[in-house]
């Protein structure tokens, strides 16, 4: 591992990963400062307020935008790597931030949440083709094949890595999820009182995006394209050997490309497969229907109710309003910490440990939270039970249901299965987050504080179906895992 390749690493997670994360908190503190907006604007509009149930929707239609503009940036991502490269999909897609912090920014000003609502749908396009979208634009920046997986199957790696560097795979993998904390924890640090978190900030708040994406785009340009897309795809050798030479620190890269000039005989005679051979292809059933439990249950998990309407659960639990935002921060460093313990042990724990535990936490955590409410009007101290459980549901999430669902659909296919496993993971996973962030305010409305065990049983269902079905893929090459599915 390379300074300049952990360099593109950390730097194209800061603009892409960590938006992701900074994204999906950001609404949280300001909503009541958002709905003022908008019944204000109503108001002057048409002369009355919304009522209750308008106002919760509009609301939630402005959370939840930002997963269909996900999956939309999503379904392009392909396209726009294959024309513009790594890099170049990187640098346009950053101009989306810069549109979407305009409307955010000026919303206010004049006077329409409607520029609220396509600010957040730009910044989930910029999401869906960067974020979830940087397991295959990211990391491709440096993508081989690995000696421990190269027996004969043409795969290679999603994530960034040089040659021989399979125990860096888990690692690396997870950083990406190390930034989506990240984010989630400064947007909740911005959202204090004393920082953006009062009436007149909130359109700062929300447009703070273009500072951290306006860095990527200067920075960006610093390095090189992905070797992989330049030789593999554009056929630029002596492009490809430059950028080597760069990323690994060594004039003597001439391995590395005898590598990709294989790879690239190897994928020029390999027919890529669809979405629809995929889902009708037999010898890949259980790993298809593994890669949609774990993408589906991962965002089916509640953590989107968690990060989204933070403010409203701590509320209904009965935290005091002025100790909201802090204790909002304090869950948000302990989401950093273990995302952290979660990267450095995965490569020595393995996957399914990791993932189980962290699914079962999850859903013992939200009965938890059903049971503590249900018993707050009698017992006042079990506020801190939930709040003690809503740690716990973030911390069980960062262990593991984070970021090892996308390790696991790059481990359980080979290239010509790849790129249409991951349409039928991300989409799933996007139109799962729109799901919880849209119906989660009414799901609470309507089930009060039994509406945890929904994500309760989701969580435990799912833990027990990759006990069951999904075997350990630590240091495993394709045909060996597809042998234990057999």
């Amino acid at each position: 591992l390379t300074f300049p390749l952990l360099s593109v690493t950390l730097l194209v997670s800061f603009g892409s990963s960590m938006l992701y994360g900074y994204n999906l908190a950001v609404v949280n503190s300001p909503a009541v400062h958002i709905k003022a907006f908008y019944n204000t604007t109503w108001a002057r509009r048409y002369g009355h307020g919304l009522a209750p149930g308008p106002l919760t929707l509009f609301y939630s239609l402005t959370v939840s935008i930002f997963a269909l503009g996900g999956l939309v940036g999503s379904l392009l991502v392909g396209l726009l790597v294959e024309r513009y490269g790594r890099n170049g999909t990187l640098s346009y897609s950053t101009l989306l931030i810069l549109l979407a912090g305009g409307f955010m920014g000026f919303s206010r000003e004049l006077g329409s949440p409607e520029m609220v609502i396509i600010g957040r749908s730009i910044t989930g396009l910029h999401s869906g083709r960067c974020c979830l979208g940087c397991r295959a634009v990211h990391g491709p920046f440096l993508m081989a094949r690995s000696p421990a997986h190269s027996q004969g199957t043409g795969e290679d790696f999603i994530f960034p890595m040089a040659t021989g560097s399979a125990n860096l795979r888990g690692f690396l993998g997870l950083v990406p999820s190390i930034f989506i904390c990240l984010g989630v924890f400064f947007a909740q640090v911005l959202g204090l009182p004393e920082l953006l978190g009062e009436d007149r900030f909130w359109p700062l708040f929300l447009s703070v995006v273009v500072v951290p994406a306006s860095l990527q785009l200067l920075l960006l340009h610093c390095f090189p394209e992905s070797p992989r897309y330049l030789l593999i795809e554009r056929n630029d050798v002596c492009g490809a050997t430059k950028a080597l030479r760069q990323f690994l620190g060594t004039p003597d890269v001439q391995d590395v490309i005898k590598e990709m000039k294989e790879e690239q005989r190897s994928l020029s005679s390999m027919e890529m497969v669809s979405v629809w051979q995929l889902l009708r292809d037999r010898s890949v059933h259980w790993q298809t229907l593994s890669v949609a439990v774990v993408n589906a249950g991962m965002q089916l998990s509640g953590i989107d109710a968690i990060w989204f309407y933070t403010t409203i659960i701590f509320e209904n639990a009965g935290i005091p309003v002025s100790q909201i935002p802090y204790t909002t921060v304090g869950t948000g460093a302990i989401e950093v910490v273990m995302g952290l313990i979660g990267c450095f042990t995965i490569e020595k724990l393995g996957r399914r440990p990791l993932i189980i535990t962290g699914f079962c936490t999850m859903g013992i955590c939200s009965a938890g939270i059903t049971v503590s409410l249900l018993l707050q009007t009698a017992l006042p101290w079990m506020r801190y039970v939930v709040v003690a459980c809503v740690v716990g549901i973030i911390a069980g999430f960062c262990m593991g249901p984070a970021g090892i669902p996308f390790l696991m659909t790059a481990e359980l296919f080979t290239q010509s299965h790849r790129p249409a496993a991951y349409i039928v993971g991300g989409s799933l996973n996007w139109l799962c987050n729109f799901t919880v962030g849209f119906i989660f305010p009414f799901l609470q409305m309507s089930a009060g504080a039994f509406c945890y065990l929904v994500f309760c049983s989701i969580c435990l269902l799912v833990a027990l179906y990759i006990y069951l079905v999904i075997p350990e893929t630590k240091n495993k090459t394709f045909m060996e895992i597809s042998h234990i599915f057999a």
